[in-house]
């Protein structure tokens, strides 16, 4: 087990649906703790540092939002809420009282890994990690680290320049590049082509994580002088 993966919390009291998560989670590199019951869920969650917690709304002792209300009074771990889909009110009340997001069952294994990933991330840049870059809440998220990025909760494949480019604009929100700028800073000089193939990069990486390429909200183009980051 890798000493620096996250460690998950499953309150389930289905069997089945507890083997059925975990084998997706241990296939993604996570450590894993279960809990078919809400108390022993609080035990586990008092005496072992949790990442993050996939929450089951209906237990046989205490209920998932009771759960939810304790582990508040102590911590901000982020938290997602298993449900029905019949139990609309209970996913409102569970957001008030300080669930972080929720999965409606059925869901598929990439649905549930998308929203850990993407919750896991947004609670890292929220305690302080600069090796990670959240835009839009979660919309576009940059890992520096690995050299990954998320749109709308799943991964998109980036080449090394577009990356670069990407990187180098999120870093500095506003502040406009000029063509020969955005390739000295994202390539530190080893770059050789024409000034004008940093737009045919642009185009490609517009057509990856801009929602409408024709209305971009990220990559801004500034007429005549070059191109700036938009994100908030």
């Amino acid at each position: 087990m890798d000493i620096n993966s996250k460690k998950i919390l499953i309150v389930e009291d289905e069997e089945k649906i507890v083997e059925f998560i975990e084998s997706y989670l241990l296939n993604s590199g996570y450590e894993v703790y279960k809990a078919l019951r809400g108390y022993d869920a609080l035990k586990l969650f008092n005496s072992q540092n949790i990442d993050l917690i996939l929450l089951d709304l209906m237990l046989p002792d205490i209920g998932g939002e009771q759960i939810c209300r304790e582990i508040r009074k102590t911590s901000q771990v982020p938290i997602i809420m298993l449900t029905a889909k019949s139990q609309e009110e209970s996913i409102l009340n569970g957001l008030d009282i300080g669930a972080d997001d929720y999965i409606t069952k059925p869901f598929s294994p990439r649905q549930m890994i998308a929203r850990v990933k993407a919750l896991l991330r947004r609670s890292s840049v929220e305690n302080g990690n600069p090796d990670v870059l959240l835009f839009s809440n979660g919309d576009l998220i940059i890992n520096v680290d690995d050299y990954t990025v998320e749109k709308a909760h799943e991964f998109v494949n980036l080449t090394p320049c577009e990356f670069k480019i990407l990187l180098t604009l999120a870093k500095r929100p506003n502040k406009v590049f000029t063509r020969e700028e955005l390739i000295n800073v994202a390539f530190e000089g080893d770059y050789f082509g024409y000034d004008r193939t940093i737009d045919s990069h642009i185009k490609n990486l517009r057509s990856k994580i801009e929602t409408d390429s024709k209305d971009c909200k990220y990559i801004l183009t500034v007429r005549g002088i070059g191109y700036k980051f938009g994100g908030d």
